[in-house]
């Protein structure tokens, strides 16, 4: 999953005592008028160190245009907890993106039902929706729409790939471009290269290193089992493509073996000692470092380290990405498409001073002008129209946005304020440009010099070039499964807490057990899992990739 999976909880009274104030009375929503500056409290579940309080060109712009800021606070901690407590308090920030943690908010009855405001006040999402606007509804049961989607874009074409298996432009040069089809050619490349070169810049050299801080061990440990055994990425659960029958995938053979390797690897000495135990910042300082061969995650997880890497010229750190799987029966469907799912995003709640400017807000987002600003910037300054009327970004703009990445949002603004509905990569505007800044020739323009002869030496122009097509992959009609919402007295909340003990406690544990110990340590598991009633749970979300497919095509 390229997302935050973590079930939401049911707190007690207590929780009030550490709640937030938003200010957002009755009185003020009769104060306010749509020719002032609007400020809207929000609260976001994914942090933002690129954030700048709207103080940056973009920022500020928007200000200008829409009459609003933003006062947004971001997760420190369990975005869980926190969107929790919210819930529970009664008093809500005007905007709020939860992720995957919605449940108590919905049925606390925080949130706006937006389908009459989009309907009446928002002409720009609805023409960018065009007949996708079923996929937004809530569920079979409840059709109101809650969420303006922010994750998924309309159209999405992908140029990039964004993970799972990384590995070092260095390493593949220093051995001389080896092929990378398999997790034992990924292996034997780590294992070289150790062996070749046990420091980089004084520092022991480490093979792999994995991240299992709370909810990103799924995007780093567990879920990138799927894609290494020729499965898309549904959760927590793999979806039978005929008949749609849902499955926890731990229980497929294929992935005991995935698994099996990560053990190999630690037993071999390849595997970094402290996978399971460094937070978030530790692993990004390790990869920042240069001293890291082989990730295996996500561009968006590893991007500030890798930012770093090039702010300070060291390209031949930063990694490529290559199409491993188990073995070569399987293909890695990193490109399979789900369709554009809705679902996650951004919601108005019931304590939001001004509904009205805020869908018309989030609308302005959703325009042609509005998409270009967010995404490329404010004209004249980071971008030009060439003679042939083609958006180009000036050389200098594009040095600081390729190699000091985390500077170039935070004084741009750029890339900090996809916040509403928009048209994903490879989709043109009015005036025959590409609305967003990820498409071939610009994509190109962001590699490094030594990116470039890497990928020369694969005879490959792009990273996707090395990888299956889309088209050898059918469309999932259930989308990505991880962003059914289940509701919070769903028998499957529960069981997807105790379920993610489990897994947290022992799917480390085999990895760092001794061979032999490897599979009774793996059985463990799966027996723990079988007695909190995981096939009765896996019927009850094969009934919920059912309805979802029932609701978007009736």
């Amino acid at each position: 999953m390229l997302k935050n999976k973590k079930i939401v909880l049911v707190f007690g009274l207590v929780i009030f005592i550490s709640l937030p104030i938003f200010s957002n009375s009755n009185k003020e929503k009769a104060s306010e008028t749509s020719d002032k500056v609007t400020t809207f409290t929000a609260f976001f579940a994914d942090p933002n160190s690129s954030w700048n309080g709207m103080q940056d060109d973009v920022g500020k712009f928007l200000t200008e245009k829409t009459g609003v800021t933003l006062n947004v606070e971001m997760a420190v901690g369990d975005p869980a907890q926190k969107i929790n407590l919210i819930a529970a308090s009664g008093v809500y920030p005007d905007l709020i993106s939860p992720k995957g943690d919605n449940g108590a908010l919905i049925e606390s009855g925080a949130l706006i039902d937006l389908t009459d405001l989009i309907d009446k006040h928002a002409p720009n999402i609805k023409a960018v929706l065009g007949d996708q606007i079923k996929r937004l509804r809530h569920s079979y049961e409840d059709q109101s729409i809650y969420f303006i989607p922010t994750l998924d874009a309309i159209n999405q074409y992908y140029y990039k790939v964004g993970g799972p298996f990384n590995l070092q432009l260095d390493v593949v040069e220093k051995l001389g471009y080896p092929e990378i089809r398999t997790l034992e050619d990924y292996e034997a490349a780590i294992k070289a290269y150790v062996e070749k070169y046990p420091t980089i810049d004084g520092q022991k050299t480490i093979g792999l290193s994995l991240l299992a801080d709370d909810w990103r061990i799924m995007i780093s440990t567990t879920n990138p089992a799927f894609f290494a055994t020729g499965a898309p990425d549904d959760g927590e659960f793999t979806i039978d493509p005929k008949t749609f029958d849902a499955m926890l995938h731990y229980k497929r053979p294929a992935e005991r073996e995935y698994f099996r390797w990560l053990n190999h690897m630690n037993d071999i000495g390849l595997l970094d000692k402290e996978s399971f135990v460094q937070k978030y910042d530790q692993y990004l300082a390790k990869i920042a470092a240069g001293k890291v061969l082989a990730v295996i995650d996500q561009d968006w997880e590893i991007g500030q380290a890798v930012n770093s890497l090039k702010s300070e010229g060291k390209f031949n750190r930063t990694y490529g990405k290559f199409p491993v799987t188990l073995d070569e029966s399987y293909k890695i469907p990193v490109f399979q498409q789900a369709g554009f799912n809705g679902g996650w995003g951004i919601a108005i709640t019931k304590s939001c001073k001004d509904p009205v400017k805020a869908i018309k807000f989030l609308d302005y987002l959703a325009s042609e002008e509005g998409q270009i600003l967010v995404n490329w910037g404010i004209e004249g300054k980071h971008y030009n129209y060439n003679e042939k009327g083609e958006r180009i970004i000036p050389a200098d703009v594009l040095d600081m946005k390729i190699n000091d990445n985390n500077k170039f949002k935070k004084e741009t603004g750029v890339g900090n304020y996809l916040l509403s509905l928009r048209y994903g990569d490879g989709n043109k505007d009015s005036t025959g440009n590409y609305y967003t800044t990820n498409y071939p020739e610009q994509i190109l323009s962001d590699y490094s010099d030594f990116e470039k002869k890497v990928l020369k030496n694969y005879n490959a122009t792009f990273w996707k070039d090395l990888f299956p097509k889309e088209d050898e992959f059918p469309v999932k009609p259930w989308g990505a499964a991880w962003n059914i919402p289940i509701p919070n007295d769903s028998p499957i909340t529960v069981f997807q807490q105790k379920e993610q003990d489990i897994i947290r406690q022992l799917i480390p544990e085999a990895i760092m057990a001794t061979p032999a110990e490897f599979d009774g340590i793996y059985d463990k598991m799966l027996a723990q899992l079988e007695a909190i009633d995981s096939t009765k749970i896996e019927k009850e979300y094969t009934s919920y990739v059912k309805k979802r497919i029932k609701l978007w095509t009736e």
